[in-house]
């Protein structure tokens, strides 16, 4: 490695065994008491709990030095993520979860099939990280994580990247250093297709890979627990949608563009039930056929977002994480075909993805704009990103609705 000319000599040694920010934790820790009192008399204020969870963080990387940060990275959280890996597609926490009380090594690797030697020094290393809960020798109770493990939506994100996407993760720096240390927005030129060798696109990898399951499921676990948009406090949808759109019978709705395996409609009836019209679930048939328990007022249509849209004038078209998959020349397509499909005065497109703040932006949405950067050669976008690639399309945003930090925002737009 070359240091630049007129760069600063490196730091002392020393510096990589200090604490990183040591005279700031008093003050965080008067935060976190001050934050802990509050939450305890509110224990299910969202807000308070992730301002805690903040402060908490901020602790920990105070008093961590960098030695302790690097191992940290480069060992112990990859390790995490491989022994989680390995355990989930065994069932080791499928067979935790039914367990009433703490399980032996033993136990757990002979309901799996699993080696008790390999599985004991993962479970070590799970246990030592928090993950587990060390009873005794070989011995471990679940935690609320390890509970959660043994649901698809939580488990199934574990071999959806480590199995499938880990690869184009490792080989990103070679791809950006091919394209001279320069950004790509472009979806046919991608770190994946680098990585692999293939003429694919995410979804037709991992689907490839035997893991188009395992997506729907992270997705669908990668929403939980947030603040949606559905909420009365968040986005008014008797205000906004219901009041004065068609209440025919078979008037469309609601129609959720690329909806995956229909999650976000099946909530939006449950919260929403008295709506008028009809709610359309739309995706590729290879989503479409495979959708479970779906509620049957939810009509199911195969269809794809590069062509024409068959419903016309609905009172709302719904794209939820979608554009984010793709570079804005792609995005001028998609939205071609929704605002063709429009009508004028009446119908709204809702967007529900992350707005990305000028700064202070959230952990959460900043390690997914760089995991769709990597993934897809696209990107999450900033208000003025918005405005550049939603304008052109003749379309006029009439508001954000935000649901606060970590949570994806919903856009309101109209015909300009």
């Amino acid at each position: 490695m070359t240091i630049p000319n007129g760069a600063s000599p490196a730091p002392n040694a020393s510096i990589a065994t200090s604490p990183n920010d040591l005279p700031s934790v008093p003050a965080i820790l008067n935060q976190i008491s001050a934050q802990g009192a509050h939450l305890s008399t509110t224990p299910q204020d969202y807000d308070s709990r992730l301002q805690l969870l903040a402060s908490a963080r901020a602790l920990v990387q105070a008093l961590e030095t960098p030695r302790e940060t690097m191992i940290k990275h480069i060992w112990a959280q990859p390790a995490v993520q491989v022994g989680i890996t390995m355990m989930y597609e065994a069932g080791v926490f499928h067979v935790m979860a039914k367990k009433d009380g703490p399980i032996t090594v033993e136990e757990c690797a002979e309901a799996t099939k699993m080696d008790p030697k390999l599985l004991a020094r993962l479970m070590r290393h799970l246990g030592s990280m928090g993950y587990l809960i060390e009873t005794g020798v070989d011995e471990y109770a679940p935690t609320n994580f390890s509970r959660a493990m043994s649901l698809r939506i939580i488990g199934d994100g574990y071999p959806c990247i480590i199995n499938g996407l880990f690869n184009t993760l490792s080989k990103f720096g070679e791809f950006t250093k091919a394209h001279d240390n320069k950004m790509v927005l472009n979806h046919t030129d991608t770190a994946l297709r680098h990585a692999e060798k293939v003429d694919m696109d995410v979804f037709t990898w991992l689907r490839s890979m035997g893991l188009g399951a395992h997506l729907n499921n992270h997705m669908a676990g990668y929403h939980q627990g947030r603040p949606s948009w559905m909420d009365a406090n968040v986005y008014p949808v008797e205000e906004r949608l219901a009041k004065g759109a068609d209440t025919s019978h078979d008037a469309p709705f609601l129609v959720d563009i690329g909806g995956s395996t229909g999650h976000d409609l099946a909530e939006f009836l449950t919260k929403h039930p008295r709506h008028p019209g009809k709610l359309i679930l739309e995706d590729l048939p290879v989503v479409i056929d495979h959708v479970q328990q779906l509620d049957s007022r939810i009509e199911r249509v195969p269809y794809d977002f590069h062509t024409e849209q068959p419903h016309k004038g609905a009172r709302a078209y719904y794209m939820h994480s979608v554009l984010h998959d793709w570079p804005d020349d792609v995005c001028a397509s998609i939205l071609k075909n929704v605002v063709a499909a429009m009508k004028p005065g009446y119908s709204r497109l809702l967007v529900n993805e992350c707005v990305i703040p000028d700064r202070g932006a959230d952990w959460q949405a900043t390690a997914l704009d760089v995991m769709i950067m990597i993934e897809f050669s696209a990107k999450e976008r900033t208000l003025a990103d918005w405005s550049r690639l939603l304008e052109p399309a003749g379309l006029r945003i009439m508001n954000v609705w935000s649901g606060g930090d970590g949570a994806e925002s919903l856009i309101e737009c109209q015909l300009a």
